[in-house]
């Protein structure tokens, strides 16, 4: 396999004003749920390793909906890396940053959205060569201001802020500078996924286009 990714980490922020944060409990989901996702112009996809069906729910989207780009989220090892690639994945993103994860991600040709919550988290992974970055958690972990606050020593760095980010408070984090887009649940709400209101999940990622910078 050529390590150079399909797609750059700034690729994957720039496709959408929001990037969806997926939690799959079950496969039989995956691939309504990514094609819902898609015809609302979405379609770079974090389906999180926080459930046993994950990767399988990666391989269903990766080989069933082609026009959907598979990302992995909560990323914490190079085994989850790796594992991940397996499944079909194309970008990754972790909750927080490793040298290790990085260079597994470098490896195996995965984009990677290292997540930072702090200037020395952002200064490891710059070392790395990791300038497009995910602020998590965003709300928690200072919200708007914060990011204001770093563009000053930290200018040529990107950010992809989730956690507690909403479609209501979204525009205030797009309108900063370093902010690129989004990471979100609210795109795939858990009771439209049970009840299979797979035109639901589409409205919802057409409403996210009007973010659009």
């Amino acid at each position: 396999m050529s390590n150079a990714p399909a797609f750059t980490a700034l690729q994957v922020m720039q496709d959408a004003p929001v990037i969806p944060v997926i939690v799959l409990n079950d496969v039989a989901h995956a691939v309504p749920m990514a094609r819902a996702l898609v015809a609302g112009g979405v379609r770079m996809l974090e389906v999180t390793l926080r459930t046993p069906q994950a990767l399988a729910c990666m391989e269903a989207i990766a080989r069933d909906v082609p026009e959907a780009v598979v990302g992995a989220g909560t990323v914490r090892s190079k085994a989850d890396a790796q594992a991940a690639a397996s499944a079909g994945a194309r970008f990754a993103v972790s909750p927080g940053y490793t040298s290790a994860v990085g260079q597994a991600c470098r490896d195996l040709g995965l984009s990677l959205l290292p997540g930072v919550a702090t200037g020395s988290e952002i200064m490891m992974a710059q070392e790395d060569g990791f300038t497009q970055l995910k602020f998590f958690p965003a709300m928690q972990a200072g919200g708007p201001a914060m990011l204001k606050a770093w563009s000053g020593p930290f200018f040529d760095v990107k950010f992809c802020p989730t956690g507690g980010v909403t479609l209501q408070n979204a525009p205030e984090f797009l309108a900063l500078p370093n902010v690129v887009c989004v990471g979100g649940s609210w795109m795939v709400p858990a009771d439209a996924m049970a009840k299979g209101d797979w035109d639901k999940i589409t409205q919802l990622a057409k409403d996210t286009q009007a973010l659009r910078k």
